[in-house]
């Protein structure tokens, strides 16, 4: 048996993490078994040996699977086998790319493939939190180049405290819950939710995973030197001509310095005049020329334009568009614009707009989720698109990309904390970004808050965001925290910072760092500038539309929700559903029905109140215990010699004998008046106590004639 190379990592609480290294997988360039408790996951690199031709950046994919044997379950689905990634694992495929793509060398430019595969959980301990500390090690153990070793970690705060790696059960009584990813010096990635938390509270929060990180980069490095220290591979994937990038410096920096402190708001022409920069320098190559040196040209000419952007900020603290650095670009928003949705509003920030739709459902319309470790249903939902056309760009729309799902769960994080409590209605927001020059998340939680409160749904308070940016020389001696960044601003800048949050605190965030030595001093001068813009951008939405509308449009379905004991539950379902199909049938109505907590909850929706007040009366009906001494407006189901029988509930007869139905004799039923089909007033005058019959009176209701006089004797 092979004994393989491990390192172990005491979290303090008497759990321990264990990386394993020289056992499995043996033929790709870096692999490890990690393994807390009873979660195994194992991570795994391979690289290409050398860059294709022409690519000029960093190839790297990363992919997260969870198998379903690791807790016991068959996949779903007719083939019973794993399928493509769930929303969840592309989430934390995302969460590990962030955090290792800027630790890859400059010029590195061959393919790399990292997978992390759960193998074994125990639905304890939260898989995600490990993935990065995974996929790391395995770097580390390989000899691929990398500036790591990283690793993250979930802090959640729980009852005031802040707990490292928190397990499911802790993690449901968390009010902030965020993973952040760093270096043993600098953070790279931070994201989460939190239940409106202060900026100060969230830095602290970020300070603590830190040092929790720290010990797990220097356990990597100490795995390395028990390795024997892998000596990384060479490369060589660019091949320079310094007099060129000299000479592309020298003729076209002047140029793109002037066209970035020209002030130009327009993106595109922005763009083309950037552009033709670069164009005017090739004109002075031949087309054989620029065959084998127009890739160099390309890429010297970038540089140049990134350092002409960051000097005009810097130096004289002009941005592209001539914005200060904590201005916001000018705002314009609408609402009620689609008449058909339940909710809509549009967003506008700059460049950036935001469609966006609110759709109002049922309990049938609940999304179900079936991971490996995460099984429920989900009543809230929100589903970003990003059409090429956004951009300006001639491509064809394809399918949902991991960008889109990922801007979309920030914006769902920023949003769902503020949909009210227990909520009858399922609720869908769907934003289609129609311009994007920066920040279409955080137009998508501006618009979705419109659209929610012109839906009539009562949030609990109004939600926007931002995204910050940075530009900085090194060491942070000098540098501009940028309000609302522009999409060039994001790309060739040092952050992307995207705050998201109520008047009150900050309910979710998501942060890149592009650079080393970020300092915890430029963190809190751009939450503490986020929030300046948060508000900004409030007040102006708040203009538009300063509440939720008070009642839902009239196209809206309506719910009532009515609990009722759970021994009723199959008297309102019937026999084969025959009951509920029934009530369904003559109202109109949808009805479902679930046990929770020991109650049937019944929800009944239609698209008018009196399907609803029907439904509901039905319902009522079924559920309500008869008392004696109540009177019921009866219906007469059928006519026996002896009496009648009556419906004085749904589904509950009795019967009115032919002696209660008048204060007058009657020999006859034919001769009573009561038919079958009318509809009488009776009382409830007895119940068996053996048999439950009940029992019903006509008479009771009616006037009791006088007793006629006895005759007076006469004497004799």
């Amino acid at each position: 048996m092979i004994k393989p190379i491990t390192k172990s990592i005491d979290l303090g609480d008497g759990r321990t993490i264990t990386i394993e290294t020289g056992k499995l997988a043996k033929q790709a360039d870096g692999s490890v078994m990690l393994r807390m408790g009873n979660t195994m996951m194992l991570a795994t690199v391979c690289a290409a040996k050398d860059a294709n031709p022409g690519v000029d950046f960093m190839p790297l994919q990363v992919e997260y699977k969870e198998k379903f044997a690791a807790y016991g379950r068959f996949p779903g689905g007719f083939q019973k086998r794993e399928g493509r990634a769930s929303d969840y694992e592309i989430l934390t495929c995302r969460l590990v790319d962030r955090a290792l793509r800027p630790l890859f060398p400059d010029d590195y430019h061959a393919e790399v493939f990292v997978n992390i595969i759960l193998f074994s959980a125990d639905g304890n301990d939260i898989p995600d939190a490990l993935a990065g500390l995974a996929a790391s090690s395995a770097l580390a153990v390989s000899d691929i180049p990398f500036n790591g070793p990283i690793s993250e970690v979930r802090v959640a705060r729980i009852d005031g405290q802040f707990v490292i790696n928190p397990t499911f059960q802790q993690l449901e009584k968390a009010d902030m819950d965020i993973m952040v990813g760093a270096t043993i010096d600098n953070i790279m990635m931070v994201e989460g939710e939190m239940k409106e938390v202060s900026e100060a509270e969230m830095l602290e929060a970020i300070k603590f995973a830190h040092e929790a990180i720290k010990v797990q980069c220097q356990a990597q490095i100490e795995l390395m030197e028990l390795c024997g220290t892998v000596q990384k591979r060479e490369y060589c994937h660019e091949n320079n001509d310094e007099d060129l990038r000299k000479d592309v410096w020298a003729k076209c920096y002047d140029k793109a310095y002037a066209v970035a402190t020209s002030c130009n708001t327009n993106k595109h022409e922005r763009g083309d005049n950037f552009a033709a920069i670069v164009d005017e320098y090739k004109a002075n190559f031949t087309e054989e020329e620029l065959a084998e040196k127009g890739d160099l040209i390309g890429r010297y000419y970038h540089d140049v334009e990134k350092e002409a952007m960051r000097r005009s900020i810097l130096d004289e603290g002009k941005r592209l568009d001539g914005r200060k650095t904590t201005e916001i670009r000018p705002i314009w928003s609408e609402v009620d614009y689609l008449p058909g949705a339940h909710g809509s509003a549009i967003f506008t920030r700059g460049e950036t707009q935001s469609l966006t739709t609110v759709t109002l459902g049922t309990k049938l319309d609940e999304k179900i989720i079936d991971d490996v470790l995460n099984n429920g249903k989900e009543r809230f939902l929100l589903h970003y698109n990003f059409p090429p056309f956004s951009t300006g760009e001639a491509r064809p729309q394809r399918g949902v990309g991991r960008r889109e799902v990922g801007h979309g769960n920030l914006a769902h994080r920023a949003l769902k904390p503020m949909i009210p409590d227990n909520y009858p209605y399922v609720i869908r927001v769907v934003s289609d970004i129609l311009e994007s020059n920066g920040s279409s998340s955080m137009a998508t939680v501006c618009a979705g808050t419109l659209a929610l409160m012109d839906a009539g749904v009562q949030i609990k308070k109004p939600v926007t965001g931002i995204a910050m940016g940075l530009i900085s020389e090194k060491k942070g001696t000098n540098y501009a925290v940028l309000s609302d960044i522009l999409g060039d601003e994001d790309h060739l800048g040092d952050m992307d910072f995207k705050v998201c949050g109520t008047k009150d605190g900050i309910t979710a965030t998501q942060m890149d760092i592009k650079v080393d030595g970020l300092s915890y001093e430029i963190l809190e001068k751009a939450l503490n500038q986020a929030k300046e813009g948060r508000l900004h951008i409030m007040g102006k939405i708040l203009e538009t539309l300063p509440a939720p509308r008070p009642d839902l449009k009239d196209n809206a379905p309506r719910i009532e929700v009515i609990v009722i004991a759970k021994d009723f539950i199959g008297a309102v379902i019937g026999p084969g559903g025959k009951i509920i199909q029934s009530i369904q049938e003559e109202t109109g109505a949808i009805i479902t029905i679930e046990e929770i907590d020991g109650y049937g909850r019944v929800e009944i929706s239609a698209t008018n109140k009196q399907s609803i007040e029907a439904a509901v009366a039905r319902v009522k009906g079924i559920v309500t215990v008869p008392e004696v001494g109540e009177i019921y407006q009866a219906k007469v189901r059928s006519i026996m010699p002896y009496g009648a029988f009556c419906e004085i509930l749904p589904g509950k007869d009795g019967l009115l004998h032919i002696s209660e139905i008048s204060w007058d004799r009657i020999e006859d039923m034919e001769k009573s008046g009561v038919k079958e089909g009318d509809i009488i007033e009776v009382k409830l005058i007895d119940i068996d106590p053996k048999t439950g019959k009940l029992k019903l009176s006509r008479k009771a209701l009616l006037p009791r004639p006088p007793r006629p006089e006895k005759p007076v004797k006469k004497e004799a």
